[in-house]
């Protein structure tokens, strides 16, 4: 078997970054006020794995200029199909060490403040500290911590945002300062971990445009804390995030916020805007729990 010859080593140019011009191709949609806004102001990132690490690459390029990560997790074989720190050259190392260092490709200059064992009661204040927006980028069963994170931002007056990666499409949530809160959309408290699982999965797509085509119901397990995935949904996850954290931290545009929501799905072309006044208590959500309870009770 024949092999190539080695690539001989080529060796770094000096550092000739700079911000202005990197994001230059961003100024149109934005002012050159409005760039510097966006280079001062702070995204706090929970989970670095599917949506979250995207999301911090998205916006690094965005020109986010500060951002407060936390991740206690590992790259495994799992994470190749969406998760974009996840290749053979990262397997086993931590999520958090090689999201930032990609990120820092993209801007070196990024203010990072790191939390290594991923947010936890103990730091969740440092974690939100001056922070202008939080995303969830939690994994979808890590419903305590979720519930936690969120109820401080209600507190601290953050707005935070959840997009949900479903099927091929995304399910975008709101959660805004002054608005109805988490808990008061979810309605988690009370129930059972499984019982709790479904809640969120409906709650985050009153219009549950991917269930129409699941070719595999079987791999839904909310007991087994387990469900398929797509890039697709992952990368859409992506964009409309980092809309709004633009949207939010320049203060113009409508941001839409629960109980409304939306859902786009790639797969089934459309986009729908959803309204659930009174979240999981509306008596269509509790119609629609019932239906997803038994589409996904496993067989």
């Amino acid at each position: 078997m024949s092999t190539l010859p080695a690539r001989p080593a080529v060796p770094a140019p000096e550092s000739t970054f700079s911000y202005d011009e990197a994001f230059s191709r961003n100024l149109g949609w934005v002012t050159e006020a409005e760039q510097q806004r966006l280079k001062q102001s702070r995204v706090c990132i929970a989970g670095l794995g599917g949506v979250g690490g995207v999301y911090l690459l998205t916006l690094a390029r965005l020109g986010i200029g500060r951002f407060s990560l936390a991740d206690f997790d590992t790259f495994s074989v799992a994470n190749f199909n969406r998760q974009a720190g996840a290749t053979v050259g990262t397997l086993n190392r931590p999520k958090l060490d090689v999201m930032i260092e990609m990120a820092r490709d993209i801007n070196p200059e990024l203010d990072i403040r790191m939390f290594e064992r991923g947010v936890t009661p103990d730091n969740v204040d440092a974690f939100l500290a001056d922070g202008d927006i939080y995303l969830d980028g939690l994994d979808f069963f890590a419903l305590d911590m979720r519930r936690s994170v969120f109820a401080r931002c209600t507190q601290r007056g953050i707005a935070a945002t959840t997009v949900a990666p479903l099927g091929m499409g995304a399910a975008l949530l709101n959660f805004v300062p002054g608005g109805m809160s988490f808990e008061q959309y979810f309605r988690l408290d009370g129930h059972s971990p499984d019982q709790q699982a479904l809640r969120f999965l409906v709650g985050l797509s009153p219009a549950m445009l991917q269930m129409g085509y699941l070719a595999d119901p079987s791999r839904v397990n909310l007991a087994e804390r387990r469900g398929p995935s797509t890039i697709i949904a992952v990368q859409l996850c992506s964009g409309i995030a980092a809309a709004q954290v633009l949207k939010l931290i320049l203060r113009r545009g409508e941001v839409i916020s629960a109980p409304w929501g939306l859902h786009f799905d790639a797969y089934r072309n459309r986009l729908k805007r959803t309204w659930r006044p009174g979240g999981n208590g509306n008596p269509m959500q509790r119609l629609l729990l019932s239906i997803a309870e038994r589409r996904l009770r496993p067989a």
